[in-house]
């Protein structure tokens, strides 16, 4: 591997071969750690100061305004606080992330806690579990009752599949029935989705409700 120590004053001089902002912009973080290397300082050299207008320019060739571009940002940003973390953390995936998984796992629980309330579980009558299993994937949160099991995990069965439910025989019974799916997206709303799983698992009614459970 050569090292060339004027590169990033011929990349400057000539940025043509650098059209896109991933180009340029690694162009630019070379220059910088070439700087530091050298005991340059990168506020100051030519090369860096050249490059990063480079990177100006490609980035408002062609592209939308500011106020467009302000206007999609603050359109994101609602969107994203509209979505719940735990369907952001299913969509993004949280595979070789411990700080992802970890909030999954957190906020999976806290899901499951809230479907076993919608499908009027007492305290004692289910048990809420998680699984962490390896870093490349994203592990299993179960709720397990006498009647149902579901589990939910992403990437084993691809988007729109991330929860699993069947019928059981008692919290011993691992196997169950047939599997059903639903989508992740189906588990914040809680109710809506108790009756669906009441409705194609065909279990047992409680003729009351009891108190919402925290948490």
């Amino acid at each position: 591997m050569s090292y060339d120590v004027s590169l990033r004053f011929q990349q400057a001089l000539d940025p043509s071969a650098l059209t896109t902002l991933a180009g340029g912009l690694n162009a630019l973080v070379q220059a910088i750690d070439e700087c530091q290397r050298n005991r340059a300082d990168p506020e100051r050299d030519p090369a860096v100061l050249l490059l990063a207008r480079h990177l100006g320019d490609i980035a408002v060739e062609n592209r939308p305004s500011q106020a467009e571009l302000r206007r999609a940002c603050i359109e994101a940003v609602g969107a994203v606080v509209r979505t719940p973390l735990l369907v952001t953390l299913a969509r993004r995936g949280v595979s070789y992330d411990n700080d992802a998984k970890d909030a999954f796992h957190r906020e999976g629980r806290k899901a499951m806690t809230r479907l076993a309330t919608a499908l009027r579980l007492q305290r004692g009558q289910f048990q809420v579990r998680s699984n962490m299993a390896g870093i490349a994937v994203s592990g299993e949160i179960i709720l397990h009752s006498d009647e149902v099991y579901v589990q939910l995990s992403i990437g084993g069965m691809g988007p729109g599949r991330e929860v699993m439910f069947r019928r059981v025989a008692g919290r011993k019974d691992y196997c169950g029935d047939r599997n059903h799916w639903g989508d992740i997206a189906e588990l914040m709303a809680p109710d809506t989705f108790a009756a669906r799983i009441r409705r194609e698992l065909h279990l047992s009614d409680p003729d009351t409700a009891p108190a919402r459970l925290l948490a």
